[in-house]
């Protein structure tokens, strides 16, 4: 029975929960290692994994179908790619930034945002098949009701009663919020937020359930205690406070990351992640 549960991000739908739970645990107990607490055994964590909800049916082609800046669809997709375009610019020099209007979007214009983030820490050695596929993964997440019920549903049965802590990643903070908002049962939990988009507007703040009123998010009833870590350089955590919108009760940290910004075991590793988690576990 777990202590700990993780939630994982975008781009993992050809791994599994062991596989993940065996790239994050290493990471995670230098972390708690580095604030001076004692590390974490393999049965303490488990992870909610909802990855392979994403994995395309087997076909006769060697590899995934290539998506090409044609394939992006309008709406959620493109505007994740040039929100990702936005926040690489701002945070490393070597991208170029966007000069066009924020609604113009076309293929050439995507395609210049799939080039720019070629270049970027975040996506580097990542095709732009890949790249288009983790917006497709983000927009499926969305649109499509039984992939998001499942993956609320995968993190509510990973909760036991032993569990005191969620820590979720990237996409996986989104699974993680609306799944507690929606089981307000579970008992006190605290959530460890990394590398978090659920603060930006416009993509992924205005489309979560419950539906935020009046720009105010409502707080998810089984957490007792929430705190959002984020590097200052995470093209996709644009929005770097989430207490504003989601209760002054959150505490947001900046950590440094590296080139990496937005990997999670750079996350795991900082002493700051390491405080967080010993102190939900205390």
């Amino acid at each position: 029975m777990s202590r700990v549960v993780l939630v994982h991000g975008i781009a993992q739908h050809v791994k599994g929960p062991e596989t993940t739970a065996r790239a994050w645990l290493p990471a995670l107990n230098d972390g708690l290692r580095l604030s001076g607490a004692d590390a974490l055994p393999p049965q303490d964590v488990s992870v909610a994994f909802y990855g392979d909800l994403f994995r395309p049916s087997g076909h006769r082609a060697l590899g995934e179908p290539p998506l090409t800046a044609s394939d992006v669809l309008p709406g959620l997709e493109d505007d994740l790619l040039l929100s990702w375009w936005r926040g690489a610019a701002d945070a490393e020099p070597r991208v170029p930034g966007p000069d066009v209007p924020a609604r113009l979007r076309t293929p050439r214009v995507v395609q210049r945002a799939l080039n720019a983030l070629s270049h970027s820490s975040f996506f580097t050695g990542l095709s732009e098949s890949a790249m288009i596929g983790s917006a497709r993964q983000v927009r499926r997440y969305f649109d499509d009701a039984e992939i998001r019920h499942a993956a609320g549903d995968r993190l509510a049965r990973a909760v036991t009663p032993d569990t005191s802590l969620v820590i979720a990643h990237s996409l996986g903070s989104v699974v993680a919020y609306e799944a507690l908002c929606a089981r307000p049962h579970l008992h006190d939990l605290a959530l460890l937020t990394l590398g978090s988009p659920l603060g930006v507007r416009g993509v992924v703040f205005d489309r979560i359930h419950p539906a935020p009123q009046g720009g105010r998010a409502r707080w998810p009833v089984p957490v007792k205690r929430w705190m959002n870590i984020v590097d200052s350089g995470d093209a996709v955590a644009l929005v770097k406070e989430l207490a504003p919108a989601f209760g002054s009760r959150i505490q947001d940290v900046t950590v440094h990351n590296g080139s990496r910004a937005h990997d999670i075991q750079p996350y795991l590793t900082a002493r700051e992640t390491g405080l967080a988690i010993a102190e939900a576990l205390a």
